[in-house]
C-alpha cells in the first residue's frame, strides 16, 4: 500500500520544476486544445448518431473512451517506461485532461483500490459524486440570485 496517492501528474512522472516549467506548460495547453476540441466533436457526433436525445450519451462515450485511454497509456508508462516526459505531460495531462478529466478521476480511484486502500476508494467516489452533483445544484441556486 501507497503511503502517498499519487496525483496524475506523479502518476505520468511529469515533475514540476523551474527549468521545465515553461515548455510543460505550453506542451499541456496546446494538449488541452486537442483534447477539448476531440471532446466536442466526438460528443457531437455520437449525440447525433444515436436518435435518442433524452440520455448524455456522448458525454457518456467521451468518459469512457477517456478512461481507456488513461489506462492504457498509464500502464505504457508504468510497465515499459514508455514515451518521454514531455509526451506523458501533452498527452496524458494536456489532452485527456482537455478531453475529460474524468478520466484522472477514474485512474486515481482504480489505484486506490489496487493498492488495497478500499476505505479511500470509496470515498473519493462517493465525495466526487456527491460534492460535484451538490456544486453544481448550488451554482445553479446562485445563478438564480445574481
Amino acid at each position: 500500500s501507497m503511503d502517498v496517492v499519487p496525483t496524475i501528474l506523479e502518476a505520468a512522472g511529469i515533475e514540476s520544476n523551474r527549468g521545465t516549467q515553461a515548455m510543460t506548460v505550453l506542451l499541456v495547453g496546446a494538449g488541452g486544445l486537442v483534447g477539448a476540441m476531440t471532446r466536442y466533436l466526438l460528443g457531437a457526433w455520437v449525440q447525433d448518431v444515436i436518435s435518442n436525445h433524452s440520455f448524455p450519451y456522448g458525454t457518456l462515450t467521451v468518459n469512457v473512451v477517456g478512461c481507456l485511454l488513461i489506462g492504457l497509456i498509464a500502464g505504457l508508462v508504468e510497465t515499459r517506461d514508455a514515451l518521454t516526459v514531455q509526451t506523458r505531460a501533452f498527452l496524458i495531462v494536456g489532452v485527456l485532461g482537455g478531453f475529460t478529466t474524468y478520466s484522472a478521476f477514474g485512474f486515481e480511484t482504480v489505484t486506490l483500490l489496487r493498492d488495497g486502500d478500499l476505505v479511500a476508494g470509496i470515498a473519493n467516489v462517493s465525495l466526487q459524486i456527491v460534492l460535484g452533483l451538490t456544486a453544481v445544484w448550488l451554482g445553479l441556486r446562485v445563478s438564480q440570485l445574481v
